[in-house]
């Protein structure tokens, strides 16, 4: 049947999955070669999708508070000392990505049953393939990617060549649950996760990188929790989460005060010290303006004492937007927990809070919150959460359950 010959109401359906499928055909590539691209990639996969964007009942506390922090943030830009032209600024891209990369997981749960089939299998093959390349890279140090540099005129030193391959860790820790869960339903692809694991594990110890294993362990910690204990699990990191996007300076003031952060930051390696570093300096400074923070991208300005930012994003948003921005991202991330919570143990749902641990990991040791390519991962990775819980939904309705329907765009908000 040709698209023209669709009926209208399943066209979206068709459109969504098919941008959906693309985007994860993608993802093994940018991951391994240009990691900055999955913001642009995201992006244009959300406008895509945008005829999907539906603030259903169940999202409102989630999306609200997430328009309250994009507010709260663009505000802030009044007074930040971080200056820059409008259009170069994060203001029109955190209200953009707001959006768009909301409008990529409502396609996500609009795509037709045939559509996710498809993205999973694209996943879970792409996953596994990343992981056999990051095999490869790992046992010849990165040969392959310098290579290709070398073969396209650009070469690069090998160090440098090292980091920038050692991004798809990154990826790999983020979707493996999904993708070994999209594996199951590949015929005989269950052995797919076996190569995702050991590129992850292998390239982790060979690079020198300490994050994605630790992204992973507290990843796999929170899924097996929510699949022995699916109910209470969810509800119990909505709560630890809020713990530590509220309480980080104050974590951080109590482990000088004890002397351990000051003995922490003599013994760890230096990039750990670095990082403790950063920490300290941005505690001291939060206390400055504790409710309204120095303004959304301030973190850009507290040089030598922190660089760009303060790989904490807890410490980041407290440092930037205070009290305020503290309270809108633990509600957002309670709202996110609180919704994966279940009756009855579902291995997709397992691997989702899965997923989101070890996306509040990376973000409290390595990332800053405002980075494009970091939230596009993100958003990405939710959708390969999202299509892995409808493909549950879809095994247990049957292959002839109709394509998810959202409520209108504008009632949850006029309502």
């Amino acid at each position: 049947m040709s698209l023209a010959e669709v009926p209208p109401r399943d066209r979206l359906a068709t459109w969504c999955g098919g941008w959906l499928a693309a985007a994860f055909v993608l993802t093994p590539p940018l991951a391994w070669a240009a990691p900055l691209g999955f913001a642009l990639l995201s992006a244009l996969a959300g406008l895509a999708c945008l005829p999907a964007f539906a603030v259903r009942e169940e999202d409102r506390p989630a999306y609200l508070a997430l328009l309250a922090g994009v507010v709260w943030a663009v505000g802030s830009s009044a007074w930040s000392p971080y200056r820059q032209p409008f259009w170069d600024s994060m203001v029109p891209k955190v209200v953009a990505e707001s959006v768009l990369f909301f409008a990529l997981v409502c396609g996500a749960r609009r795509a037709s049953p045939a559509m996710v089939a498809w993205c999973e299998k694209i996943l879970a093959w792409g996953m596994a393939l990343l992981g056999v390349l990051m095999l490869i890279e790992a046992l010849t140090g990165a040969s392959v990617y310098s290579g290709l540099r070398q073969a396209f005129g650009d070469p690069i030193r090998p160090d440098l060549g090292v980091k920038n391959v050692a991004q798809a860790l990154f990826v790999l820790a983020l979707m493996i649950g999904p993708a070994a869960v999209a594996a199951r339903r590949v015929p005989g692809g269950l052995w797919l996760t076996a190569p995702m694991a050991a590129g992850l594990i292998v390239g982790s110890r060979a690079f020198g990188y300490d994050a994605p294993i630790l992204a992973v362990a507290m990843g796999s910690a929170a899924a097996g929790a929510t699949w022995l204990w699916p109910r209470i699990t969810p509800r119990v990191l909505a709560v630890l989460t809020g713990i530590y996007l509220m309480g980080a300076p104050l974590f951080v003031e109590a482990a000088r005060a004890t002397g351990l952060l000051a003995k922490a930051e003599a013994l760890a390696p230096l990039s750990w010290s670095e990082r403790i570093g950063y920490w300290r300096h941005a505690a001291d400074w939060v206390g400055d303006h504790p409710l309204r923070g120095w303004g959304l991208d301030a973190s850009r300005m507290f040089s030598p004492g922190i660089r760009l930012h303060p790989h904490d994003a807890a410490l980041q948003i407290w440092l930037e937007l205070g009290l305020i921005g503290a309270v809108t991202a633990s509600l957002f991330w309670a709202a996110t927990f609180v919704r994966l919570s279940r009756r009855t143990p579902d291995l997709a749902v397992a691997a989702a809070t899965g997923s989101a641990a070890a996306y509040l990991t990376f973000g409290a040791v390595s990332f800053g919150v405002w980075q494009e390519w970091w939230l596009g991962l993100g958003s990405l990775t939710a959708v390969a959460a999202v299509l892995a819980m409808r493909g549950s939904e879809l095994e247990f309705a049957g292959s002839n359950a109709p394509a998810a329907r959202g409520i209108s765009t504008g009632a949850p908000i006029s309502e």
